[in-house]
């Protein structure tokens, strides 16, 4: 097998000096107003001469803005992240022309997260030491894991999140990332709302609900947050207090995906899920809440980089598959189930938890697709009509 280079970002806390606060702040700033002046630029060409620009185009505007009076403050930052902004402009306008995402959209003050991205030419990295260009001394980072032996970061990205927290993140290519051995073991994996997962061997891993246990918590800090004068310090003072509960349960919720997502990969070979759209699944206000705390997008998004990190597999199964109608033991298929049924008893005289049978089902129909390549959509009842099988999203909370 042939050895991967795997690149992965390591991320580690720290806590600047008043000095550097002010320096990224600065450089947040410029860097926001750079790529808006770029999009502008290339948008305005664009509607009124038909005129493509791209990044050499727009980096030699950036010479030019820094020339005048008006724009001087951009020479006192670093010009990489500012290089790197126009980059990141002209991949977003990449995906756009591929259709695989929206046309670019201006960065917002309050509302865009602030970020700078620094190459090897801006940063110095030594003996665990990390000086960033226009910083006389290293940042004050917190290692709470090592780095892997050896690895020299390529590029560090240094953020500062909505409750005031600051991040740095180091990308390192990563030796340890490698192939596990290979496993005879498959699982099937249904998500849920009263479970968050349900695998196939039978097991159901309960759904945290982390945002539901500081939901009071929250919406107190939300009726004070909202009682309080716009643009008043007092209001500045609670919107901190919501960030960082929000940020609580983020780091909870993330924290325990990653525990989950790296155990499934590591115990199986194939893993097969359901291909959700969670976005049509958020447009169901009664829902919603709880479908955005179970986070599935991040779960999936999770073991799909890992499996391939680790040399797995992850089949996603046609969302309109009728996983949880399907008995396992006799393939009969019924032609309703309403939500509210938890088990539910075949004519072949099966006994099924819904959840349990709509995983088997789900992991037999991805080793299908696995082993021959056929696809597991099932016929829609009329030419062009809308599938009668529907997705699982609705499960009722007990």
């Amino acid at each position: 097998m042939a050895t991967m280079h795997v690149k992965r970002a390591f991320k580690y806390r720290f806590y600047p000096s008043d000095a550097q606060a002010a320096e990224l702040s600065r450089t947040f700033g410029c860097v926001r107003k750079v790529y808006n002046m770029a999009l502008a630029a290339r948008t305005q060409a664009w509607t009124q001469r038909q005129e493509s620009v791209d990044y050499n185009a727009t980096s030699a505007m950036l010479t030019t803005w820094k020339q005048t009076e008006e724009l001087a403050y951009l020479n006192d930052v670093s010009s990489v992240p500012l290089q790197q902004t126009l980059r990141h402009l002209q991949s977003a306008f990449t995906h756009f022309f591929a259709k695989r995402a929206k046309y670019p959209r201006f960065k917002s003050k309050k509302k865009s997260r602030k970020s700078a991205e620094y190459t090897t030419s801006a940063f110095r990295f030594h003996d665990g030491r990390l000086r960033l260009a226009k910083m006389a001394e290293p940042l004050d980072i917190v290692w709470s894991r090592p780095l892997p032996l050896g690895a020299r970061p390529s590029t560090v990205t240094v953020s500062q999140d909505t409750s005031g927290r600051w991040f740095v993140s180091l990308l390192c290519a990563d030796p340890t990332a490698q192939p596990l051995p290979a496993t005879e073991t498959t699982v099937g994996i249904d998500a849920g709302l009263a479970h968050l997962l349900t695998l196939s061997s039978g097991e159901k891993i309960a759904n945290p609900r982390y945002e539901r246990r500081d939901h009071a918590r929250l919406a107190k800090a939300q009726r004070a947050h909202a009682r309080k004068k716009k643009g008043s310090a007092n209001r500045a003072k609670t919107r901190l207090k919501v960030a960082r509960i929000h940020a609580r349960i983020a780091d909870r919720r993330r924290d325990h995906l990653h525990k989950l997502t790296t155990r499934l990969v590591r115990e199986n070979q194939t893993v097969v899920i359901e291909d959700l759209s969670v976005r049509n699944m958020l447009k169901n206000r009664r829902l919603s809440r709880a479908i955005s705390d179970a986070a599935w997008r991040e779960f999936r998004t999770m073991l799909e980089y890992k499996a391939r990190w680790y040399g797995r597999e992850v089949i996603a199964v046609d969302r309109w598959f009728p996983s949880s109608r399907l008995c396992s033991h006799c393939g009969t298929r019924r032609d309703t189930m309403s939500l509210g049924v938890r088990t539910w008893k075949c004519e072949c005289g099966t006994t099924h938890d819904r959840d349990v049978n709509a995983a088997k089902n789900l992991l037999a129909a991805g080793l299908a697709v696995s082993a021959c390549g056929a696809g597991v959509r099932p016929q829609r009842s009329t030419p062009g009509g809308q599938s009668a099988m529907k997705q699982e999203f609705l499960q009722r909370e007990p």
